[in-house]
Protein backbone atom coordinates (compact mmCIF):
# COMPACT_ATOMS: atom_id res chain seq x y z
CA UNK A 1 0.00 0.00 0.00
CA UNK A 2 3.14 2.57 1.03
CA UNK A 3 4.79 1.48 -2.52
CA UNK A 4 1.41 2.31 -4.29
CA UNK A 5 1.25 6.07 -2.41
CA UNK A 6 4.77 6.73 -3.14
CA UNK A 7 4.18 5.33 -6.83
CA UNK A 8 1.75 8.53 -7.31
CA UNK A 9 3.33 10.96 -4.61
CA UNK A 10 6.84 11.26 -5.81
CA UNK A 11 5.81 12.48 -9.59
CA UNK A 12 3.51 14.86 -8.58
CA UNK A 13 6.02 16.66 -6.00
CA UNK A 14 8.06 17.34 -8.88
CA UNK A 15 5.04 18.16 -11.06
CA UNK A 16 2.66 19.87 -9.19
CA UNK A 17 4.68 22.71 -8.09
CA UNK A 18 6.01 23.31 -11.99
CA UNK A 19 2.26 23.62 -13.01
CA UNK A 20 1.31 25.58 -9.84
CA UNK A 21 3.38 28.58 -11.52
CA UNK A 22 2.40 27.90 -14.79
CA UNK A 23 -1.28 27.83 -14.36
CA UNK A 24 -1.81 30.61 -11.63
CA UNK A 25 1.55 32.23 -12.47
CA UNK A 26 2.37 35.36 -9.69
CA UNK A 27 2.38 38.92 -10.58
CA UNK A 28 4.97 39.74 -8.24
CA UNK A 29 8.06 37.61 -9.02
CA UNK A 30 10.63 39.32 -7.34
CA UNK A 31 10.67 41.53 -3.81
CA UNK A 32 13.99 42.47 -2.29
CA UNK A 33 12.69 45.52 -0.58
CA UNK A 34 10.11 43.82 1.46
CA UNK A 35 13.17 42.55 3.87
CA UNK A 36 14.19 46.23 4.12
CA UNK A 37 10.34 46.69 5.07
CA UNK A 38 9.42 44.07 7.03
CA UNK A 39 12.68 45.16 9.32
CA UNK A 40 11.50 48.81 9.70
CA UNK A 41 7.45 47.69 10.52
CA UNK A 42 9.04 45.16 13.10
CA UNK A 43 11.31 47.99 14.71
CA UNK A 44 8.12 50.38 14.62
CA UNK A 45 5.97 47.60 16.47
CA UNK A 46 8.62 47.07 19.38
CA UNK A 47 8.36 44.37 21.66
CA UNK A 48 5.29 42.06 22.01
CA UNK A 49 2.26 43.63 23.96
CA UNK A 50 0.68 41.67 26.27
CA UNK A 51 -2.45 40.59 24.79
CA UNK A 52 -0.02 39.15 21.97
CA UNK A 53 1.87 37.17 24.51
CA UNK A 54 -1.51 35.71 25.50
CA UNK A 55 -2.60 35.04 21.84
CA UNK A 56 0.98 33.34 21.78
CA UNK A 57 -0.02 31.10 24.78
CA UNK A 58 -3.81 30.30 23.85
CA UNK A 59 -2.39 28.88 20.54
CA UNK A 60 -0.07 26.88 21.99
CA UNK A 61 -2.77 25.46 24.43
CA UNK A 62 -5.10 24.92 21.83
CA UNK A 63 -2.35 22.94 19.84
CA UNK A 64 -1.68 20.91 22.85
CA UNK A 65 -5.23 20.26 23.21
CA UNK A 66 -5.80 19.50 19.40
CA UNK A 67 -2.97 16.86 19.82
CA UNK A 68 -2.96 15.09 23.03
CA UNK A 69 -6.91 15.90 23.90
CA UNK A 70 -8.20 14.09 20.65
CA UNK A 71 -6.12 10.88 21.65
CA UNK A 72 -8.06 9.08 24.26
CA UNK A 73 -5.41 7.16 25.43
CA UNK A 74 -3.71 9.97 26.36
CA UNK A 75 -3.82 11.24 30.15
CA UNK A 76 -4.11 14.55 30.85
CA UNK A 77 -3.29 16.51 33.94
CA UNK A 78 -6.66 17.28 36.13
CA UNK A 79 -8.57 15.98 32.99
CA UNK A 80 -7.57 11.84 33.31
CA UNK A 81 -7.93 10.30 29.92
CA UNK A 82 -11.12 12.15 28.96
CA UNK A 83 -11.52 12.84 25.11
CA UNK A 84 -11.69 16.62 24.06
CA UNK A 85 -13.61 17.26 21.48
CA UNK A 86 -11.53 19.88 18.99
CA UNK A 87 -14.53 22.50 17.91
CA UNK A 88 -14.83 22.63 22.51
CA UNK A 89 -11.07 23.37 22.61
CA UNK A 90 -11.63 26.75 20.00
CA UNK A 91 -14.68 27.67 21.89
CA UNK A 92 -12.28 27.46 24.77
CA UNK A 93 -10.06 29.33 23.37
CA UNK A 94 -12.00 32.18 21.67
CA UNK A 95 -13.95 32.62 25.23
CA UNK A 96 -10.14 33.07 26.74
CA UNK A 97 -9.13 35.48 24.27
CA UNK A 98 -13.00 37.54 25.02
CA UNK A 99 -11.91 37.29 28.62
CA UNK A 100 -8.39 38.16 28.75
CA UNK A 101 -9.44 41.00 26.39
CA UNK A 102 -7.59 40.04 23.47
CA UNK A 103 -10.35 40.51 21.41
CA UNK A 104 -13.80 42.11 21.90
CA UNK A 105 -16.89 40.77 20.58
CA UNK A 106 -16.94 42.79 17.35
CA UNK A 107 -14.09 41.59 16.01
CA UNK A 108 -15.77 38.05 16.03
CA UNK A 109 -18.99 39.37 14.06
CA UNK A 110 -17.28 41.61 11.99
CA UNK A 111 -15.48 38.71 10.05
CA UNK A 112 -17.40 38.63 7.30
CA UNK A 113 -15.48 35.99 5.60
CA UNK A 114 -15.74 33.53 8.36
CA UNK A 115 -19.12 33.31 8.89
CA UNK A 116 -19.75 33.17 4.89
CA UNK A 117 -17.33 29.98 5.04
CA UNK A 118 -19.41 28.76 8.14
CA UNK A 119 -22.70 28.96 6.78
CA UNK A 120 -21.33 27.90 3.16
CA UNK A 121 -19.65 24.88 4.51
CA UNK A 122 -22.75 23.56 6.87
CA UNK A 123 -25.45 24.10 4.30
CA UNK A 124 -23.42 22.09 1.70
CA UNK A 125 -22.58 19.43 4.68
CA UNK A 126 -26.34 19.30 5.67
CA UNK A 127 -27.09 19.38 1.73
CA UNK A 128 -24.89 15.89 0.97
CA UNK A 129 -26.29 14.83 4.45
CA UNK A 130 -29.48 14.93 3.29
CA UNK A 131 -29.43 13.51 -0.25
CA UNK A 132 -27.37 10.46 1.48
CA UNK A 133 -30.02 9.67 3.78
CA UNK A 134 -32.55 9.90 1.34
CA UNK A 135 -30.89 7.69 -0.72
CA UNK A 136 -30.17 9.41 -4.15
CA UNK A 137 -26.86 8.85 -3.76
CA UNK A 138 -27.10 5.32 -3.96
CA UNK A 139 -29.54 4.75 -6.01
CA UNK A 140 -27.32 7.61 -8.56
CA UNK A 141 -24.80 5.52 -7.46
CA UNK A 142 -26.00 1.78 -8.90
CA UNK A 143 -27.64 3.18 -11.85
CA UNK A 144 -24.10 4.28 -12.75
CA UNK A 145 -22.22 1.19 -12.10
CA UNK A 146 -24.56 -1.70 -12.80
CA UNK A 147 -24.05 -1.07 -16.71
CA UNK A 148 -20.47 -1.57 -15.86
CA UNK A 149 -20.40 -5.64 -15.14
CA UNK A 150 -20.40 -6.91 -18.80
CA UNK A 151 -16.98 -4.67 -19.56
CA UNK A 152 -13.56 -5.56 -19.23
CA UNK A 153 -11.74 -5.64 -16.00
CA UNK A 154 -9.40 -2.78 -16.57
CA UNK A 155 -11.82 -0.54 -18.50
CA UNK A 156 -14.78 -1.29 -15.55
CA UNK A 157 -11.64 -0.32 -12.94
CA UNK A 158 -11.02 2.83 -14.51
CA UNK A 159 -14.71 3.58 -14.87
CA UNK A 160 -15.33 3.05 -11.47
CA UNK A 161 -12.93 4.80 -9.72
CA UNK A 162 -13.31 7.71 -12.24
CA UNK A 163 -16.95 7.73 -10.80
CA UNK A 164 -15.99 7.42 -7.03
CA UNK A 165 -13.48 10.43 -7.45
CA UNK A 166 -15.69 12.80 -9.39
CA UNK A 167 -19.06 12.19 -7.59
CA UNK A 168 -17.29 13.97 -4.37
CA UNK A 169 -18.48 17.37 -6.14
CA UNK A 170 -21.99 16.00 -4.15
CA UNK A 171 -20.20 15.58 -0.95
CA UNK A 172 -18.87 18.06 2.07
CA UNK A 173 -17.47 15.50 3.96
CA UNK A 174 -14.42 12.33 3.06
CA UNK A 175 -16.20 10.22 5.62
CA UNK A 176 -19.77 10.46 4.40
CA UNK A 177 -18.83 10.17 0.54
CA UNK A 178 -16.72 6.62 2.19
CA UNK A 179 -19.47 5.67 3.50
CA UNK A 180 -21.86 5.91 1.15
CA UNK A 181 -20.41 5.49 -2.19
CA UNK A 182 -17.56 2.96 -1.46
CA UNK A 183 -19.71 0.03 -0.67
CA UNK A 184 -21.38 0.18 -4.30
CA UNK A 185 -18.49 0.45 -6.27
CA UNK A 186 -16.42 -2.74 -4.48
CA UNK A 187 -20.24 -4.67 -4.95
CA UNK A 188 -20.45 -4.05 -8.52
CA UNK A 189 -16.22 -4.69 -8.87
CA UNK A 190 -17.33 -7.87 -7.44
CA UNK A 191 -19.57 -8.24 -10.33
CA UNK A 192 -16.82 -7.99 -13.53
CA UNK A 193 -14.80 -10.99 -14.02
CA UNK A 194 -11.27 -11.17 -13.70
CA UNK A 195 -11.33 -7.56 -12.05
CA UNK A 196 -8.70 -7.56 -8.65
CA UNK A 197 -11.00 -5.71 -6.22
CA UNK A 198 -8.19 -5.61 -3.92
CA UNK A 199 -6.86 -3.15 -6.79
CA UNK A 200 -9.91 -1.06 -6.78
CA UNK A 201 -10.67 -0.58 -3.38
CA UNK A 202 -6.53 0.43 -3.07
CA UNK A 203 -7.02 3.16 -6.11
CA UNK A 204 -10.50 4.09 -3.91
CA UNK A 205 -8.58 4.80 -0.76
CA UNK A 206 -5.66 6.20 -2.36
CA UNK A 207 -8.11 8.52 -4.34
CA UNK A 208 -9.42 9.71 -0.79
CA UNK A 209 -6.45 11.62 -0.43
CA UNK A 210 -6.19 13.88 -3.60
CA UNK A 211 -10.03 14.55 -4.39
CA UNK A 212 -10.30 17.44 -1.64
CA UNK A 213 -8.89 19.64 -4.01
CA UNK A 214 -11.79 19.69 -6.55
CA UNK A 215 -13.55 21.92 -4.71
CA UNK A 216 -14.42 24.98 -1.66
CA UNK A 217 -16.15 22.69 0.37
CA UNK A 218 -14.42 18.81 -0.54
CA UNK A 219 -12.43 18.50 3.09
CA UNK A 220 -12.98 20.72 6.13
CA UNK A 221 -9.80 22.87 5.23
CA UNK A 222 -10.82 23.61 1.75
CA UNK A 223 -13.66 26.24 3.17
CA UNK A 224 -10.72 27.81 5.19
CA UNK A 225 -8.66 28.07 2.49
CA UNK A 226 -11.60 29.20 -0.04
CA UNK A 227 -12.85 32.10 2.62
CA UNK A 228 -9.17 33.80 2.72
CA UNK A 229 -9.82 35.44 -0.63
CA UNK A 230 -6.32 35.13 -1.61
CA UNK A 231 -8.22 33.12 -4.64
CA UNK A 232 -11.59 34.24 -6.53
CA UNK A 233 -14.44 31.90 -6.46
CA UNK A 234 -14.26 31.54 -10.18
CA UNK A 235 -10.29 30.54 -10.12
CA UNK A 236 -11.12 28.27 -6.79
CA UNK A 237 -13.55 25.81 -9.05
CA UNK A 238 -11.07 26.02 -12.06
CA UNK A 239 -7.99 25.17 -10.16
CA UNK A 240 -9.85 22.23 -8.03
CA UNK A 241 -10.90 21.26 -11.49
CA UNK A 242 -7.71 21.51 -13.55
CA UNK A 243 -5.68 19.72 -10.50
CA UNK A 244 -7.99 17.14 -10.30
CA UNK A 245 -7.56 15.86 -13.69
CA UNK A 246 -4.18 15.85 -12.72
CA UNK A 247 -4.30 14.32 -10.05
CA UNK A 248 -7.11 11.66 -10.94
CA UNK A 249 -4.92 11.04 -14.05
CA UNK A 250 -1.35 10.17 -11.96
CA UNK A 251 -4.18 7.63 -10.01
CA UNK A 252 -4.62 5.76 -13.38
CA UNK A 253 -1.59 6.61 -15.54
CA UNK A 254 1.06 5.86 -12.71
CA UNK A 255 -0.69 3.79 -9.51
CA UNK A 256 -2.92 1.73 -11.67
CA UNK A 257 -0.17 0.55 -13.86
CA UNK A 258 1.91 -0.30 -10.45
CA UNK A 259 -0.67 -1.92 -8.73
CA UNK A 260 -1.32 -4.47 -11.42
CA UNK A 261 2.59 -4.80 -12.10
CA UNK A 262 3.71 -5.95 -8.57
CA UNK A 263 0.01 -7.77 -8.13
Amino acid sequence: MVSGLCAARDPLLLLVPLLSYLVCRPEVKESPEIVEWSAKELAAMGPPSRSEWIMAALVLLAMFFWICGSNPNISLPLLGSNFINATMVVFVVISLMLVTGVIVFDDIVSEKSAWEVFFYFTSLLTLSSGLNEIGFIKWVAEGYAKPLAGLSPTMGMILLVSFFFWIHYFFSSITSHTAAVLPVVLAVGTSIPGLSVSTLMLLCVYSLGLMGVISPYATGPAPMYFGSGYIGKRDFWKFGLIFGVIYFAGLILIVLPWLQLIG
